[in-house]
């Protein structure tokens, strides 16, 4: 936020765009195979809300804010669609935050980090999973 701030005042200052973006916890297939010592506490993750961004992504997310029409400063959360966890969103989150009730449509496994406005800003949508590297657990 600090950082963030300061590019703020330096883009009013200079009219020079800053686009910022918050990448969750960038990870590559190589990192895939450590998923499953995460699924049996889910608090262990819960530092971010289980979202990681596949280096891949990130690269991308990079690109096209480079390329995107920017004024003044913005900042944006780069995640991947779903999270690095094998249950449910809905469920990790009654679970470590019991109370907290989950507004929107986040999809069964779906990211509970807000990556909307990098997609309607930048066009950045999540080509990567970990689903497609490693198998879940058997139900």
């Amino acid at each position: 936020m600090a950082s963030e701030t300061v590019a703020a005042h330096i883009a009013d200052w200079s009219q020079i765009p800053f686009v910022g973006l918050r990448f969750s916890n960038i990870l590559g297939p190589a990192d895939y195979q450590h998923f499953p010592e995460y699924w049996p506490d889910a608090s262990s993750r819960r530092w971010n809300l289980w979202g990681y961004i596949d280096e891949r992504d990130a690269a991308m997310a990079c690109r096209l804010a480079l390329e995107a029409p920017a004024k003044g400063s913005v900042s944006y959360i780069i995640a991947a669609a779903d999270t690095v966890m094998d249950r449910p969103s809905a469920e990790l989150l009654a679970e470590v935050f019991p109370g907290v009730t989950l507004t929107g449509e986040v999809g069964e496994f779906g990211t509970l980090l807000a990556i909307d406005r990098a997609r309607a800003a930048l066009g950045f949508v999540p080509q990567h999973s970990w689903r497609d590297h490693v198998a879940p657990r058997s139900s």
